[in-house]
């Protein structure tokens, strides 16, 4: 089930807002294509934090 408009995975709950929605649009890509919910959650918040954390660098 994609995830849109604040849905998010419970896992995200305690993410920061910016993590959370990176990781939400990265899982729904992920999801699209492996159609695997836990792969697309793990997926998501993984590269959600390493974009971050090079943004960050920056």
């Amino acid at each position: 089930m994609p995830w849109h408009n604040g849905d998010y995975p419970p896992s995200y709950k305690n993410q920061p807002k910016k993590i959370r929605d990176k990781a939400t649009e990265i899982a729904n890509e992920v999801l699209k294509n492996t159609h695997n919910e836990g792969e697309a959650i793990a997926t998501g918040l993984k590269l959600a934090r390493q974009k971050l954390k090079k943004e960050d660098k920056k």
